[in-house]
């Protein structure tokens, strides 16, 4: 698993750092370039997304993030039946969820030790919490691929969802998901596919 570094000398942290700018510049040309895509038109990456961690786990794992793209790019995402649907030849699970935000007291934040979450709301608007992670504990211990956290609720960065806009959660993307938004309507429908994550 990786460690966030510099977490003493820094007042907040929410994602992985890098100290490599040619790395950072490559990933930057890449995404770019845009050969990631599979044809997959309809979305960016959401700007909370670590575009570095995005282009080392591509290179890592071509095969299920083509795979990912190409599914995505060539689904009907409003009309296919809500569920779990399998992306073949792959062990990719695409999960369907018609699901409600919901006030951010009853939801958890989380991070995963060995996935990672693409989620892409294809319909209304989710609200997701980044937290960070200096002032953050885990509140429980690993169990199935998750732990949750304590936090300051006055360090979380709150990003809302559009449909051109995806996100993906690395393992130090640490989140809450399924936040109420500021809108009168809190029913989505959210895209959800687990990646292996690549140490």
């Amino acid at each position: 698993m990786l460690t966030v570094m510099g977490l003493a000398a820094q007042d907040a942290v929410y994602t992985r750092q890098y100290q490599d700018r040619k790395l950072e510049k490559a990933a930057r040309k890449w995404l770019k370039k845009g050969q990631w895509r599979q044809d997959f038109k309809a979305a960016n990456p959401h700007e909370s997304v670590n575009i570095t961690e995005f282009y080392e786990q591509y290179q890592k794992n071509p095969a299920q993030w083509t795979a990912l793209f190409q599914w995505v790019a060539t689904t009907d995402l409003q009309t296919i039946p809500a569920g779990r649907h399998p992306i073949e030849g792959t062990t990719l699970v695409a999960s369907v969820e018609d699901s409600k935000n919901g006030p951010l007291e009853k939801r958890n934040s989380e991070s995963h030790y060995h996935h990672i979450d693409f989620q892409y709301v294809v319909k209304g608007t989710e609200r997701f919490g980044i937290i960070d992670h200096v002032s953050s504990t885990p509140k429980d211990k690993w169990r199935d691929d998750v732990i949750h956290y304590n936090y300051d609720r006055d360090k979380v960065r709150f990003y809302d969802s559009s449909p051109d806009r995806f996100f993906i959660f690395f393992p130090n993307d640490w989140h809450i998901a399924k936040v109420c938004n500021d809108t009168d309507d809190q029913d989505i429908r959210v895209i959800v596919i687990k990646v292996d994550y690549k140490d």
